[in-house]
């Protein structure tokens, strides 16, 4: 019977990962870097510990299985670009006092929330003056990146009727497009979608609620990877 004595070395190696993991929440924590750093090199200590109990388990070289990890494992961490963090630099910056919000989603798009009393009348589908300031600083970034890709979501709140509410929160998604397509952004790169009532983020009972659900949502993320 041929037993093998692999004990020391996956020791040796699962202390490797500890100390590599730990690491990890140290660069979590480093004030000084930036959003991009912290995920890029928390990426890579969780890719190294992964890399080097894979080449030990494999009969591979923890060294080199830690090195391979931890390169894949930055790049995982690294999903949100620097092109991204750049944008969302900006946006926060032009809309700064505005009252559009800018958040990332879980899925690693940049999230505008423009509210009505930035957006829209009641009832209406053109565009008010205090987001045209903002829109033109949006447009002028985007014709800088010519691979973002952009999609609008218009919503209502609930007075009104579906028929009223469906066509009119699309209007609204197709108003802003229409503003970015005259200043140059590609139609392509551009979808719209309107979500009526379906989707409040308030309570429509209340006249500040239904003022909040009156809003534009405008999403950006980078093409999957191979789709140019």
């Amino acid at each position: 019977m041929n037993i093998k004595t692999q004990s020391p070395a996956r020791g040796r190696i699962a202390q490797r990962a500890i100390a590599i993991v730990s690491l990890t929440a140290l660069l979590g924590g480093c004030a000084e870097m930036t959003d991009t750093q912290r995920r890029t090199g928390t990426g890579a200590a969780i890719g190294a510990a992964t890399g080097a109990v894979i080449g030990s388990t494999t009969g591979g070289k923890a060294g080199t299985g830690a090195l391979i990890g931890g390169a894949l494992g930055a790049i995982a961490g690294n999903v949100w670009s620097r092109h991204m963090d750049s944008q969302q630099r900006a946006m926060e910056q032009a809309t700064q006092g505005t009252g559009v919000e800018v958040t990332r989603t879980n899925d690693n798009q940049l999230k505008l929330n423009v509210p009505a009393d930035v957006s829209f009348d009641v009832g209406r589908a053109d565009i008010k003056p205090e987001l045209r300031s903002v829109l033109e600083q949006f447009a002028s970034g985007l014709k800088t990146q010519p691979n973002t890709l952009v999609n609008i979501v218009g919503h209502t709140d609930s007075t009104g009727s579906d028929s009223v509410n469906e066509p009119l929160s699309r209007e609204r998604a197709q108003s802003v497009k229409a503003f970015l397509v005259d200043r140059g952004v590609g139609s392509s790169r551009v979808d719209t979608q309107g979500r009526g009532a379906r989707e409040p983020i308030a309570d429509n009972g209340s006249a500040d609620g239904r003022s909040r659900n009156r809003r534009v949502e405008i999403f950006l993320r980078e093409p999957a990877s191979g789709n140019g």
